[in-house]
């Protein structure tokens, strides 16, 4: 069930200043209003697509470096219908380097949901948005708010984090219990039914531009926020506790070796990769988990010289590391054989390698192994 400001949901009596919880989202949008972003390139629309895209992009990503990719895919894919229509490697190819794979994955898919079952047009509720493919309950009420002015709570990573320093929520975010209380608040503030399309918007807005810009991870700018004066985190001087880190562990490091099939100083052979896991879907350099499998696999390409290593490299995903040990051999002519499915491998020139989705480790690699050629 995805609550509205209609909902009853209500913190337990007590739980937090009363006079706070009222003043909060009209404090909010004056301050938006006034000092918040209004110029970004997915703001001043009631495009569902446009402002779909920019939702999905932005998924644990900063703002800075989703414009280019964002302008980059209208430029390509102006409507649904042409996004849908596209050939997946296409889409990949301008998401690479942008991480978080799946999201592209699911953006395709939705896509063609959206112009197959639904005409082109995306649903207007936040449950209907939220059962599309890789829309989530806070990712849908920001969709909702923005194209169709739904009284809708958002609660991505930015938003906790205000909610927790200014209301002093306890507890990591991330854990359920802490998760459900921080829905609960923030049902709470949303404006109510006589509120506008505008306010709504301007208080959604709010949430994420007080988040991004002075309410951040390291340093907030506190003497400039509007509920300074009213903040836990500030009064008390615990703007580094709260909201509360996610509970240590070690992160494991894992060990892969790729094989760099240079043809005559110029191409590469590129594999693609499965459709789902770590880069589903993107083209990468053939893999083995140690050298006598890389060099097994190099013989299944009609390559018997010996690899020689390159500079290994170092890639850091959300709950682990790769180690990653890069072994080239150098070839005068395509060998006798590419592969059992020559459908999944393919020879890419050095000067090509943006046509094709590629890992950014992998096109860091390529890019090295380019500049030293030239």
């Amino acid at each position: 069930m995805y609550l509205s400001s209609a909902s009853t949901e209500k913190p337990a009596p007590g739980t937090y200043p009363d006079d706070l919880l009222a003043s909060f989202a009209p404090r909010l949008i004056a301050w938006q209003r006034e000092h918040g972003r209004h110029d970004l390139p997915w703001q001043n629309t009631r495009d569902p697509y446009r402002i779909w895209l920019s939702e999905i992009m932005l998924q644990q990503t900063q703002v800075s470096t989703v414009i280019p990719y964002y302008a980059r895919f209208l430029e390509r894919f102006p409507t649904v219908e042409a996004l849908a229509a596209a050939p997946i490697d296409d889409v990949m190819a301008l998401w690479a380097g942008l991480g978080y794979y799946s999201r592209a994955r699911n953006l395709y898919r939705c896509a063609q949901v959206v112009a197959q079952e639904h005409g082109g047009r995306f649903p207007s509720t936040v449950e209907g948005l939220a059962d599309l493919p890789g829309i989530g309950r806070s990712t849908a009420a920001a969709i909702a708010s923005f194209a169709f002015g739904a009284r809708a709570t958002i609660l991505d990573g930015n938003v906790k984090r205000v909610l927790a320093r200014v209301f002093g929520v306890e507890g990591f975010p991330g854990e359920k219990r802490v998760e459900n209380a921080m829905w609960t608040l923030a049902e709470s503030l949303v404006p109510g039914a006589d509120a506008s399309d505008a306010d709504v918007s301007a208080y959604t807005q709010g949430l994420m531009d007080l988040g991004a810009t002075l309410c951040t991870r390291g340093k907030p700018d506190c003497e400039r926020c509007p509920f300074a004066g009213d903040c836990v985190a500030k009064t008390t001087g615990r703007q580094r506790q709260l909201p509360a880190a996610r509970p240590k562990k070690a992160v494991p490091t894992r060990r892969t070796w790729m094989l760099v099939l240079l043809l005559d100083g110029d191409a590469v052979m590129l594999e693609k990769r499965p459709p789902m896991g770590i880069w589903g879907g993107l083209w990468s350099l053939p893999e083995a988990a140690g050298e006598a499998a890389l060099a097994d696999r190099a013989l299944m390409f009609g390559a018997s010289a010996k690899a020689a290593p390159l500079a290994s490299l170092t890639h850091t995903f959300t709950h682990f590391k790769l180690d990653i040990e890069p072994r080239m051999i150098e070839l005068e002519r395509k060998g006798a054989a590419l592969a059992a499915n020559e459908a999944e491998t393919v020879w890419v020139s050095l000067r090509e390698i943006d046509a094709y989705g590629v890992p950014a480790p992998v096109r860091k690699l390529l890019d090295g192994l380019r500049g030293s050629l030239i």
